[in-house]
């Protein structure tokens, strides 16, 4: 088993990104967060864990361990898999997810995309004895934190333009512009536009 990939990123995509460790490039899927943290020809650690199919062997990375242990342990509810698991990260972080299934707060959980109604229930009843080492269930009178929907699109085409070649800071300010412009994007459309924008500055 693949744990963790120490070495030289060498590619970010919009979905994962690849790390060379002696030679040998390892693809990984990711969060739009921890893909916003790595550039292209820098060093970087990242934890793993590795799925096993019949058909197929995945990597999945983590910027930290509470990440990969709640990656782990959404997959121990009912027809949850690696790719809704993922899903739900990028949307909570763990302490988050902790909270609205401790809460009990099945319409948060349903912000996540591909998490129904049934699906949100069913994460409550099998996880809730499971998800007090990730922090409250809530804050004292109030509500579970909010998703980071938006922040996930942006620091998703971020990485994404960085990983192209492009600056911090040409990225980001295009990225913020497409935003203000249509803050309803998803993350294809957001990433056309802001490399339309970028198109025209040069």
């Amino acid at each position: 088993m693949i744990a963790s990939l120490n070495g030289t990123v060498v590619g970010i995509e919009l979905t994962g990104a690849v790390i060379e460790c002696a030679g040998v490039g390892y693809f990984f899927t990711a969060t739009p967060q921890t893909l916003a943290g790595l550039r292209r020809g820098e060093t970087a650690r990242v934890l793993t864990t590795m799925v096993v199919r019949d058909d197929a062997v995945q990597l999945y990375g983590f910027t930290d361990d509470s990440q990969r242990s709640m990656f782990t342990l959404l997959q121990t509810v009912s027809g949850l898999g690696p790719r809704l698991a993922l899903a739900t990260l990028s949307v909570f972080e763990p302490a988050e997810v902790a909270a609205a299934v401790g809460a009990g707060d099945a319409k948060a959980l349903q912000r996540v995309p591909g998490v129904g109604k049934r699906m949100a229930e069913r994460m409550i009843v099998e996880l809730k004895e499971k998800v007090a080492v990730y922090g409250e269930a809530a804050p004292e009178g109030g509500e579970p934190a909010a998703p980071r929907a938006e922040s996930a699109t942006a620091a998703q085409v971020t990485a994404a333009l960085t990983g192209l070649g492009f600056t911090d800071k040409q990225a980001g300010s295009a990225v913020d512009a497409v935003l203000a412009e249509d803050p309803d994007l998803d993350t294809s459309a957001a990433l056309r536009a802001a490399l339309s924008r970028l198109g025209k500055k040069n």
